[in-house]
């Protein structure tokens, strides 16, 4: 008998693991970096705040962010929010002085349950250069609407053309830049026909938002490709790699 309730207390190896797995990504530290993002132009429009995930472990080796928010709670999510918001309010003299604007990547679900936040919504308010970068389309629920919103101010959408956002994010939803994925601008630019697609991609895109922002130029020659497209803006290794949140304000403001 107490043998057969030994074996109906034991925890299954496939739970075991699932438990430390989880206890490994709560134990996970972040920091902080941004990469600029810059006009076809050469002015600096915006940074984006990007997320350096390590284990104390082994602090050398750095955990992929996507893995790491898709681990953990929504609730843990927001908790990150507003540690990322803290650090842009500190350099809130920085964007009004310059005129930039910052992003911060968030999820769908992530930003629906910030709405429930009242310290969150208060921040953004105080933050008007502030914008939500969405690193999937948003599907809302049934009983609510886009246009509620609006508390978080205009919208980006994140890697267009992976597959999580598609041709569908246009007519649903009114965001207010676009960012191309380098998969998609590197796959279109090797072929003439390629280009000629990408030019009438961006031009299609340009009458669903303010302006297209394409990811991960690596080369002049794609620098000088994305400034003869009706792309906006591009980021991306050649332009600048990702710096320390606190280097901010050695940034170059034009290149």
């Amino acid at each position: 008998m107490i043998k057969q309730v030994i074996q109906q207390l034991s925890i299954p190896d496939a739970s075991i693991e699932s438990l430390q797995e989880r206890r490994f990504w709560l134990q996970c530290e972040r920091a902080y970096t941004y990469q600029p993002i810059y006009q076809t132009s050469g002015r600096l429009m915006a940074v984006e705040l990007l997320t350096v995930v390590t284990h104390p472990d082994n602090p050398a080796q750095r955990q992929a962010p996507d893995r790491y928010f898709a681990e953990v709670t929504v609730r843990h999510r927001i908790d990150v929010v507003k540690e990322q918001l803290a650090l842009l309010e500190k350099n809130e003299r920085f964007f009004r002085q310059h005129d930039l604007l910052a992003s911060v990547n968030v999820d769908g679900p992530t930003l629906i349950a910030m709405r429930q936040q009242s310290d969150i919504l208060k921040t953004i308010e105080r933050l008007p250069w502030l914008r939500f970068e969405l690193v999937e389309h948003i599907r809302l629920p049934k009983d609510s609407s886009f246009a509620s919103m609006c508390e978080f101010g205009p919208l980006w959408l994140d890697d267009f053309g992976t597959g999580m956002a598609n041709f569908s994010a246009l007519s649903e939803v009114r965001y207010d830049y676009i960012k191309v994925a380098r998969d998609l601008f590197v796959m279109l630019r090797q072929t003439p026909e390629g280009r000629n697609l990408f030019t009438l991609l961006l031009q299609l895109m340009n009458r669903y938002c303010r302006g297209v922002i394409v990811e991960g130029v690596e080369t002049l020659e794609e620098w000088r490709d994305v400034q003869n497209s009706p792309a906006f803006a591009a980021q991306g290794y050649f332009l600048s790699r990702p710096v320390a949140l606190d280097t901010l304000e050695e940034v170059i403001l034009t290149l």
